[in-house]
């Protein structure tokens, strides 16, 4: 059954029958038009919470996604997905109902109870039993059908309008593809089914390298024809690398004459191809090839309107060190993983894959001593990925990739001769580095041409360091201490076209905050961002007004942190709250016990029984200081409860009540569980199988407390005391 064709690009509608060529023409079509991000994100989608701008990006994005799903779904398959209000969900809920399992893949394309009466509804009656033997995958049967009809191996009968070729592929019968082949001729590999789609196309799309290999070996146009039913008219190589079948990608390309990549279809293919290996870690050999056939790619147009390479580059999360959250020890670990890798070597046809040797070496076992090597190379890296090694290491190898690459792109981005088009993908780029804070990317730039990062501006004026400050990245405005004064007071006097100046872009509230754990904290880093702003602001420019609502930097600080502030206050009365409870709790059972010691006194003497035994010192000592560090830990967290929670509170005074209050809770806690122990001991003195065991439970309380405060503790010392947010000595543009 043929599928008809959508109002969208051509594309064709779903039917319960065509999911696999649906879903890959939808995808290309979203990747294109840059919202398939929202389809295959693995994380919660944002809310208004998380930040308003973000979230109306994604609001227009999944709207965007989810229209174009909709209307490519026909009158049979768009109830399942009625109602649904996310692209996510909406394309989740037709894989599970429409994609066929791996046991029906071969074997059906129709619903199980068809009889091959049924199949062969639409299909002429005459070549009726071919395609029946292809189905079952009897080859000797459809042989014996060919002889007797020689017109039959490219008769376009199957049920989507396609050959036998098309059929026996769809249905992954390899023996009987092979066999096709060798009586099809180069211009029966050419022929398309009612999709518009050849045979080598649904070739590609299954990753079949041996039979991609042996088509193109019959036919070597094939490598040039584009595929003019999927977004762009696209080239196979670029639908084998968008696929992710990474060595036909590189046979093709090695095939693929240059200029069908560089200059037909205003290079879009190879912009597009440099693009994808950004973000593929170690996928770099093609796009390296490219860049360095073509350095114009960097600033040409990929399939997603107004994006190039060096904007993909910008974007990339992982493309530098600088993007990628590491823990301490992760990055110790990383700063000391050494690769040693020589340029990516150019791509040519001497070093194309031989699909047909993979093949055998995939249905041949290997020998003993292979066998074995394999084996422990694998027991080895599935250690080293448990550990977290293997993973460190190639995200290393990915970054010092890139880097490799980055001086080329960049030297074609700074080059005098630009136009206007090519100029704005290099704003646009940048201002991406900033957003992410990819300090790599700009200190490059910087290096291939001094002028760049300091004097281009977006479209309301903002230089960089003025959208890094509303951005919130550190590390890119951490750069502004590399420059002389005279140039750094000239950067941060300077306004956008509404008046708004850098210290405005501070006082505006961020939609960078969810990193950092409470409303507390938050307030406290947006302060920390006003007051470094404002300690290299010029006094004379501080009470300029911006021309939307005519107040200061400081005004608008204020009016919009309002809601920061009372979360904060609201965030840090309920842990102190929280915290007085078990305080005063430890303070009532200790002073009771101070009373009450293990043994009782002595009656004549009043003294305890046990006053003589180590363990009793022991006792005394830690209900001691378990008594006077839980009382004082009230004390400190009843002063934050009547705190005036001002904006400046947050800066030091809160944070520094909430930790020692931490601090001397965690200490009574500890305390309490020495005397329990020290107490213990000295009433099962002798049995101590019983002591130990109940000792060492002790523990866990401490260990409890610890594993879910120490962050929260770590974090706000870190932020309180630390070296701040601004790192001062990463001030080099070199």
């Amino acid at each position: 059954m043929a599928a008809t064709v959508s109002p969208i690009a051509n594309l064709q509608l779903l039917n319960r029958h065509n999911y696999e060529d649906w879903s890959f023409q939808v995808k290309v079509y979203l990747l294109a038009k840059d919202v398939w991000d929202v389809v295959e994100a693995a994380t919660e989608p944002p809310t208004p919470e998380d930040g308003e701008a973000e979230f109306r990006a994604w609001r227009k994005n999944n709207a965007k996604a989810l229209l174009a799903i909709r209307t490519c779904c026909g009158d049979d398959t768009y109830p399942i997905i009625k109602g649904i209000t996310t692209a996510k969900a909406a394309w989740d809920v037709l894989a599970e109902k429409l994609k066929p399992s791996d046991s029906e893949e071969g074997t059906q394309v129709k619903p199980s109870c068809e009889t091959d009466a049924t199949y062969t509804h639409n299909i002429n009656v005459k070549y009726a039993p071919l395609y029946a033997s292809v189905k079952r995958g009897d080859w000797n049967a459809a042989k014996e059908f060919i002889d007797r009809h020689p017109e039959a191996l490219t008769h376009r009968g199957s049920s989507s309008g396609g050959t036998a070729l098309h059929e026996a592929i769809q249905r992954k019968q390899l023996h009987i593809v092979e066999e096709l082949l060798k009586l099809m001729t180069e211009p029966d590999l050419e022929i398309e089914d009612d999709l518009r789609f050849t045979a080598f196309f649904y070739a590609l799309q299954k990753g079949m390298a041996a039979i991609v290999a042996k088509m193109v070996k019959k036919n070597k146009s094939l490598v040039t024809m584009r595929f003019t039913n999927v977004a762009g008219n696209q080239t196979p190589v670029l639908v084998a690398h968008t696929l992710g079948h990474w060595e036909i990608a590189r046979f093709l390309y090695s095939l693929t004459p240059i200029h069908v990549l560089t200059q037909d279809n205003s290079g879009r293919d190879g912009a597009q191809l440099i693009t994808e290996c950004f973000f593929q870690i170690n996928k770099f050999d093609i796009g390296w090839d490219l860049l360095q056939k073509c350095p114009k790619l960097a600033l040409t147009e990929t399939y997603a309107t107004d994006r190039s390479p060096l904007y993909a580059l910008a974007g990339s999360r992982f493309a530098f060190s600088s993007g990628v959250p590491l823990r301490f020890w992760q990055r110790w670990i990383y700063n000391n993983i050494h690769v040693q890798q020589p340029q990516p070597a150019p791509i040519n046809s001497d070093v194309c894959v031989n699909f047909e040797e993979l093949e055998d070496d995939k249905r041949n076992p290997r020998d003993l001593i292979s066998s074995v090597t394999g084996f422990f190379q694998g027991v080895v890296k599935n250690l080293l990925k448990l550990l977290g090694i293997h993973d460190l290491h190639e995200i290393r190898l990915h970054h010092d990739r890139i880097l490799q690459i980055l001086p080329l792109v960049c030297d074609v981005a700074t080059r005098r001769n630009l136009d206007s088009k090519q100029t704005a993908f290099v704003q646009k780029a940048i201002f991406r580095a900033v957003e992410r804070g990819q300090v790599e990317f700009i200190k490059e730039m910087r290096k291939a041409n001094h002028r760049i990062p300091l004097t281009m501006g977006d479209e309301s004026d903002r230089s960089i360091f003025h959208y890094a400050v509303e951005c919130r990245q550190e590390k890119v405005f951490s750069l502004i201490y590399g420059l002389s004064e005279y140039v750094r007071n000239a950067i941060v006097s300077t306004a956008d076209k509404f008046n708004n100046s850098i210290l405005h872009a501070a006082g505006s509230l961020s939609a960078h905050l969810n990193h950092i754990q409470g409303a507390a904290l938050q307030m406290q880093r947006e302060l920390q961002w006003f007051k470094e702003v404002e300690h290299i602001f010029p006094p004379q420019f501080l009470e300029v007004r911006n021309e939307t609502e005519q107040i200061t930097a400081r005004e608008l600080f204020t009016k919009n942190h309002k809601k920061l502030v009372k979360e904060g206050e609201e965030s840090m009365k309920g842990t102190a709250t929280s915290c007085t409870v078990v305080g005063a709790l430890i303070v009532t059972i200790m002073f009771a016990v101070a009373f009450t010691v293990p043994g009782g006194n002595n009656q004549d003497t009043g003294f305890p029984i046990f006053l003589r035994k180590k363990f009793f010192r022991v006792f005394l000592i830690s209900d001691s200081i378990s008594l006077l560090s839980s009382t004082t830990s009230v004390m400190i967290f009843l002063g934050i409860l009547t705190s005036r929670y001002a904006e400046d509170d947050f800066l030091r005074s809160l944070p520094t009540k909430m930790l020692l209050g931490l601090f001397t809770l965690f200490l009574s806690i500890a305390a309490m569980m020495v005397a329990f122990s020290s107490a213990l001991f000295i009433m099962l003195e002798g049995e101590s199988w019983v002591s130990i065991p109940i000792s060492l439970l002790a523990r866990v309380p401490i260990a409890s407390f610890v594993w879910m405060q120490f962050p929260l503790f770590l974090d706000i010392f870190m932020f309180t005391y630390g070296r701040g947010i601004f790192d001062k000595k990463c001030r080099a543009w070199e």
